[in-house]
C-alpha cells in the first residue's frame, strides 16, 4: 500500500478541495413580456407570467401585503 512521504499542509490540501467548489454565476435572461432580469425556466416575480401564460397574479399579493402592514399598524397604535 502506498504511503505518503511527507504529511500535505493544510493549504496543499484545502486549494485542492476549493477547485471543485467554484460558485457558478446566476445567469439571468430578460422577461418577454416585462424585460425585467430574471432566472431561466422560473415564473417572473414582476409580471407573474411563465412561457406566455400568467401563472401568478402579483397584484393581489401586494394587496394583500399592504393590507397585512396597515393591520399591524394599526394594532401597534
Amino acid at each position: 500500500m502506498a504511503v505518503p512521504k511527507k504529511k500535505t499542509s493544510k493549504r496543499k490540501s484545502k486549494t485542492r478541495r476549493a477547485a471543485n467548489m467554484k460558485v457558478k454565476p446566476i445567469m439571468l435572461t430578460k422577461c418577454p413580456k416585462c424585460g425585467e432580469p430574471k432566472k431561466a425556466h422560473v415564473v417572473c416575480s414582476f409580471c407573474g407570467y411563465y412561457k406566455g401564460k400568467k401563472v401568478l397574479d402579483i397584484e393581489s399579493k401586494l394587496d394583500k401585503k399592504l393590507k397585512k402592514e396597515k393591520k399591524q399598524e394599526a394594532e401597534d397604535k
